[in-house]
This record gives C-alpha cells, structure tokens and sequence, in this order.
C-alpha cells in the first residue's frame, strides 16, 4: 500500500497544481476572484461545496487518528490538505498511518 498511496500523493500534487499554477499566472494570487470564479455556477458550487465538507472532515479524521495511535506530525496532512487539497492530504496521512504502523 505505500506505493499506491505514494503515487496518489504524488498525483494529488501535480493534478490541483497543473490547473491552479496557469490560473495564478493569469490573475496571481487573488483569493476573492478565485472564489468568485468558483462559485461562478450552481454546478461549480456544487463541486466546491464538496471538496470543503470532505476536506473538514478529513482534517477531523487526521486529528482524531493521530491521536489514538500516537502519531507524530499530523501537521503535514492537515497543511497539505489546507495548502493543495483532499486529494493529497488523504494520500499522504494514509502512507504516514501506514509507517507509522509498520515501526509498532
């Protein structure tokens, strides 16, 4: 498994990032004309809409595995989470759980 969540890391990276870093470019960093351009249909709401509600329950989920099995730098899949999205936050704190569980 650590491949495999490895490689959904690493995807979960470039993915966001080969739409985000063009549209930076274009309008740098602006946060209101992202949100705007976001929410700019029912349908793109919708999509958000998700993403927000999955990344806060992951950033719950991380917190509340990390403390039942003692692990060590949560910090890294909440600001990956925070910083690039569920799609590499997820990844990357199932590969650390799975270290993590490999030492005990």
């Amino acid at each position: 498994m650590k491949g495999f969540y490895s490689l959904f890391c690493v995807l979960g990276l470039v993915a966001p990032y080969s739409q985000f870093v063009p549209w930076a470019m274009e309008y740098g960093i602006a946060p209101i004309e992202l949100a705007r351009q976001a929410f700019s249909s029912h349908a793109s709401g919708f999509a958000w809409m998700d993403v927000i509600v999955s990344a806060l329950v992951l950033i719950g989920f991380i917190v509340a595995e990390g403390r039942r099995s003692r692990m060590g730098c949560t910090w890294a899949p909440i600001a990956g989470t925070l910083l690039v999205g569920v799609s590499f936050g997820l990844p990357l704190f199932l590969l650390m759980r799975e270290l993590h569980m490999e030492k005990e």
